[in-house]
């Protein structure tokens, strides 16, 4: 992996990285502090970092005060990433999902995104009705890409992120069944169902 962002920044390519931290696969090989020595060397290369509360302090170190899984403290997540942005400087977008579970099938979701020192939080989708939660993370970060690719903007992007990831955990599976005119349409306010 890490030739690979080597090599991908060698030619100019932004390079988007998602940390996704799962310790079965680490557990093996060192653990977290594996996790870390190599996810640090991968970050000094990538442009667009995405992850989770778990993920940002499984694999770069990082804490965000004031905030548990049933309660997340905003100012916490904004405080984390302007320690995130400061230790690496390489980034240019860093962007996180917001979900405080209230039961195994409702949660509140949202999620933010910094870019050039301002951070920017997409739409709220409380009591959001949870089929499948497995693959939300994923579908936020395509639709935060394709949102980051399509208008170059980071406010709209992240928004584009959050109603993707928010339709995807409506369906089963792991796979986003949704359409870019669902995702659009969510943004603007319609529900959070795909329609079929």
């Amino acid at each position: 992996m890490i030739e690979a962002v080597k090599a991908a920044k060698k030619y100019g390519t932004i390079v988007s990285y998602d940390l996704n931290y799962r310790p079965s696969l680490w557990k093996e090989i060192g653990g977290k502090a594996k996790a870390q020595e190599v996810n640090k060397e991968i970050a000094r290369y990538i442009d667009v970092m995405i992850g989770n509360e778990e993920d940002f302090t499984a694999c770069l170190g990082f804490e965000i005060e004031g905030s548990d899984l049933k309660k997340l403290s905003i100012e916490g997540y904004k405080a984390m990433i302007d320690r995130v942005a400061q230790t690496y400087p390489n980034f240019k977008v860093i962007a996180t999902t917001l979900r405080e579970v209230k039961t195994a099938t409702i949660n509140d979701w949202s999620a933010i995104a910094w870019a050039d020192g301002v951070v920017h939080k997409a739409n709220d989708y409380p009591n959001l009705e949870i089929f499948d939660r497995v693959g939300g993370g994923d579908s936020f970060a395509s639709g935060l890409i394709y949102g980051l690719m399509a208008t170059g903007d980071a406010a709209l992007a992240v928004n584009y992120g959050a109603a993707h990831g928010a339709l995807a955990m409506t369906t089963p599976g792991d796979t986003s069944m949704a359409r870019k005119n669902e995702v659009e349409a969510l943004m603007k306010g319609a529900g959070a169902r795909v329609q079929r």
